[in-house]
C-alpha cells in the first residue's frame, strides 16, 4: 500500500512538470499529500493510554503509551462521537493502531500553546490554584468545540497569570469536561428567580451573577504538555497561603499575592504534588482583594478593589497592617521589584483624572525595624 502511493505522488509530479507552472506543481502535491494522509506528530497527554487495534468498541491492547511520549499521526476519524487518531509509535516495532484524540495533543495545537506561554513569559505568577474537577485546558476564553487543548486531571495544580470577566451564558457547563464533538445537557438554572428579584429590590449587581471568570494558566510539563492556555473557573480554586488565608474577609476574597520578604514559602508551587496544601513561613506581603459587586466603567471590570500590605513582626509573632486601601480600581498585573528590606510593587490604578496609570509604592523598614509603605499621590475611589 505504501509503495503504491508513493508511485501515485510520484506519477502527480511527474504530469504537474509536464504541464509546467510551478502552481500546477504544487497544488497537484498539495493534492496528493491530502489522499495519501502524510502524518503529523503528537505528544501524550494521558498519564496512561491504550493503542488499539481498532475504534471499535470490541478492539485488541497494542501497546501502552505514557504522558510525554511522541506519537506520529497518520490518519483520524470521528467514530460513535468519539474522535480517534490512528498513530505510529515510537517503539521497536513501530506499533500501529488507533488512539482516542482526548489522550494526545498535536504539534499543531502544542505550538498554540507555546506561543500563549511566550506572550506572558515574563510575567510573574498573580496566583496559584487548583482544579476541584477535570476541566479542558483551552485557546481561548469561551466553550467551543474546537479551542480545546487537552483535559486536565482533577486536582491539577498550576499558576494564574491572568483573568477575564466574561458575561454569564445559559449554555455554560458547571464543569467543562466535554469532549470535541460530545454535546452535554445544561442544568436548569436554579439561580434565576433570586437574580430577577434581586434587581427589582435595586440590590447592587453581583459579579459571580453577572459573569463567569476565566483564567490564564501557566503549566508545569509534570501536570501538560501544553504549557499555557485557557481555563474555566467555575471549578477553579485559589490555593492562597495558610500564612495569609486567616485574614481573607467573606465579603471580600483575595485575588493577587506576593511575598515582600526575602522567606522562602514552604508552599511555592509544585505542580506534580496534588495532595499539597498552602502552608507557609509567616512573612510579609501585598495582597490584592476583590468584593462581589459590579464596578465596571467604561464597560470594563477591575480586576480588584482593595490593596492591603500585610506585614509580619517577627520578635512578637504577629501580623499588623502597614497599608490598607479598600476603595481603589485596579488592573492586573502586580509587578514586585527590588531586594532584600527595599522593594517596590507596581499597580495599574486609576488615577485621579479617570486614566489609568501605573503606580509604584515603596516599602521599606523604619528605625525600629516596622515596615512602612510609601504611598504614590493621585489615587481614584470607586465610589461603591
Amino acid at each position: 500500500m505504501t509503495v503504491r502511493k508513493l508511485f501515485l505522488l510520484f506519477a502527480v509530479l511527474f504530469v504537474g512538470l509536464e504541464a509546467s507552472g510551478c502552481g500546477v506543481v504544487s497544488s497537484a502535491v498539495d493534492n496528493v499529500t491530502g489522499f495519501v494522509g502524510l502524518h503529523e506528530t503528537g505528544t501524550v497527554i494521558a498519564k496512561v493510554a491504550q493503542i488499539r487495534s481498532s475504534y471499535a468498541v470490541v478492539a485488541a491492547d497494542l501497546l501502552e503509551v505514557k504522558r510525554g511520549e511522541t506519537l506520529d499521526v497518520l490518519d483520524e476519524i470521528d467514530f460513535e462521537k468519539v474522535h480517534w487518531y490512528r498513530v505510529r509509535a515510537q517503539d521497536d516495532y513501530k506499533t500501529e493502531g488507533w488512539i482516542e484524540a482526548q489522550n494526545i495533543i498535536t504539534d499543531d495545537l502544542l505550538d498554540k500553546s507555546k506561543k500563549i506561554a511566550e506572550e506572558d513569559k515574563d510575567y510573574q505568577p498573580q496566583a496559584t490554584a487548583q482544579l476541584r474537577a477535570a476541566t479542558n485546558l483551552r485557546l481561548t476564553p469561551e466553550q467551543r468545540d474546537d479551542n480545546i487543548l487537552v483535559k486536565l486531571d482533577n486536582l491539577s495544580n498550576f499558576e494564574i497569570v491572568s483573568w477575564r470577566f466574561v458575561p454569564k451564558s445559559q449554555d455554560a457547563l458547571d464543569v467543562d469536561n466535554a469532549r470535541k464533538g460530545e454535546v452535554k445537557q445544561v442544568k436548569g438554572k436554579t439561580r434565576n428567580a433570586e437574580i430577577e428579584a434581586a434587581k427589582e429590590s435595586n440590590e447592587p449587581e453581583k459579579i459571580d451573577e453577572k459573569y463567569d471568570i476565566w483564567y490564564k494558566v501557566r503549566l508545569d510539563r509534570s501536570v501538560s504538555p501544553a504549557p499555557a492556555g485557557w481555563v474555566f473557573g467555575r471549578q477553579v480554586e485559589l490555593q492562597v497561603p495558610s500564612d495569609i488565608v486567616f485574614y481573607q474577609q467573606n465579603n471580600k476574597k483575595y485575588v493577587t499575592w506576593q511575598r515582600l520578604d526575602n522567606i522562602e514559602a514552604n508552599d511555592k508551587f509544585a505542580a506534580a504534588n496534588k495532595d499539597a496544601t498552602k502552608t507557609s513561613k509567616p512573612g510579609s506581603w501585598v495582597i490584592l482583594s476583590r468584593t462581589n459587586i459590579v464596578k465596571a466603567q467604561e464597560g470594563i471590570e477591575p480586576d480588584f478593589d482593595g490593596i492591603l500590605v500585610l506585614a509580619y513582626d517577627k520578635y512578637n509573632e504577629e501580623h499588623y497592617s502597614a497599608y490598607r486601601n479598600n476603595d481603589v480600581w485596579g488592573l492586573l498585573p502586580l509587578k514586585v521589584e527590588g531586594t532584600g528590606d527595599n522593594k517596590t510593587f507596581v499597580l495599574k490604578l486609576r488615577g485621579a483624572n479617570g486614566e489609568i496609570e501605573e503606580k509604584r509604592f515603596v516599602t521599606f523598614k523604619d528605625a525600629k525595624g516596622r515596615l512602612k509603605v510609601t504611598v504614590p499621590e493621585g489615587i481614584a475611589t470607586t465610589g461603591k
